[in-house]
């Protein structure tokens, strides 16, 4: 009796699977098409723009070095090339004035949820899109890229978020 519930469970669970897989595809597709183009996503509510690497270097680039401290690396500085984050939210037309958080998420469906004040913050929350005179390799590639957010204030790179497709304002 234990075992055919047990054999129960696991098969409603593969269906729930499939079925999500099945709805999410497109979606997935979307992303995996704006990654391999450099493309970023930004999106407030209803509202979505798409912008390029053109687009995004043409904000005013700067270098900046950060800490890159992993669990499995021992903290290493390095000089990334990207643009405040802030600018590209602005670029897309939204107002970061009475929202509350920037939720990044990767194409790994890895998330980052920043506080609006770190965004706005000078010199601290960037889209970056090279290290140390070279592009952000893909993931295929062994990269971080093509884009990454880099939060110069965080000690332990813990919310840095690789492999960047989309942005949104809440």
């Amino acid at each position: 009796m234990l075992n055919k519930k047990l054999y129960i469970t696991i098969g409603v669970l593969i269906v729930v699977v499939g079925v999500f897989a099945f709805m999410n595809r497109e979606l997935v597709k979307d992303k995996g098409y704006s990654l391999e183009n450099a493309e970023v996503i930004i999106r407030e509510g209803e509202m979505e723009r798409v912008l390029g690497y053109e687009e995004i270097k043409a904000l005013g680039e700067s270098d900046f070095s950060a800490v890159l401290d992993t669990s499995t690396t021992d903290p290493e500085e390095h000089t990334y090339t990207g643009v405040p984050l802030k600018r590209v939210i602005e670029e897309a037309g939204i107002s970061l004035d009475g929202k509350g958080k920037v939720v990044v998420r990767a194409i790994d469906g890895y998330t980052v949820a920043l506080r609006v004040d770190e965004v706005l913050d000078e010199d601290n929350v960037y889209l970056a899109y090279g290290m140390d005179g070279r592009p952000l390799k893909s993931k295929s590639q062994g990269g971080s890229g093509p884009y990454q957010i880099i939060v110069r204030k965080d000690q332990f790179s813990q919310r840095w978020c690789k492999f960047v497709v989309e942005i949104e304002v809440i």
